[in-house]
């Protein structure tokens, strides 16, 4: 029987929720691996709703679980309801809910607080020794929740192909060892049972972005 991946959800929408090409390469390659996704999210309103189109914040008000649900067709559970003992991994794909709806990093910063239910579900796999993979921005919440460990969310450079480098200065002063990656490789944090990828961080073209996503679910389901 395949191994059976919790994946966690931040909303539906890159400025305000889950990045959506993320998530869905993330049960693309858990499908090509022969891997069970069970897709939750966390039943809380969001930070703020943000237009995708002018990129500025809206008035409205909207709950992440129900915007998650976009991306999982329906097939989504409420976080809140995970048990870590019948699963086998964790996935949490990138986009700014993360940082908005999953932790107060976009806020906050190092100074950040993780969600009690996701720091719960976090420390829950990790302690069950169970591998954990993270890509584009939220393997903050790894720097944050797991001092020392090691970790990418590509180069530590800022330019035009890295904007977000210094996300990487951030997470080495919360005491992690940020290691620079291309857009296409993983990082593996054997001790912590820990794979990143860059994702988006990156401005590269998508279809690197999806290779190497595929390369950290390969790996997670490895080490499952």
């Amino acid at each position: 029987m395949g191994k059976r991946v919790a994946v966690v959800l931040a909303g539906c929408g890159v400025y305000d929720g889950s990045e959506i090409h993320e998530a869905s390469a993330v049960l693309v390659h858990l499908s090509r691996e022969g891997a069970q996704a069970e897709v939750f999210a966390p039943d809380v309103d969001q930070m703020h709703v943000v237009d995708h189109v002018k990129g500025q914040p809206t008035q409205e008000k909207r709950n992440v679980l129900v915007e998650s649900a976009r991306i999982a067709r329906g097939n989504i559970k409420d976080l809140a309801k995970l048990d870590v003992k019948g699963l086998d991994a964790l996935i949490i794909p990138g986009g700014f809910g993360v940082a908005k709806n999953l932790s107060t990093w976009a806020t906050q910063g190092k100074n950040c607080i993780v969600s009690k239910e996701v720091e719960e579900v976090l420390k829950a796999f990790h302690a069950a020794k169970k591998p954990i993979g993270l890509c584009c921005i939220s393997p903050v919440l790894a720097a944050k929740i797991f001092p020392g460990c090691e970790l990418t969310v590509g180069h530590d450079t800022e330019c035009e192909k890295w904007p977000y480098a210094k996300t990487a200065e951030t997470m080495k002063e919360l005491g992690c060892k940020h290691v620079n990656k291309h857009v296409t490789e993983i990082h593996v944090d054997a001790k912590n049972k820990l794979v990143t990828t860059s994702a988006f961080m990156c401005n590269a073209p998508i279809h690197e972005i999806y290779d190497g996503i595929g390369k950290m679910v390969q790996e997670v389901v490895r080490l499952a």
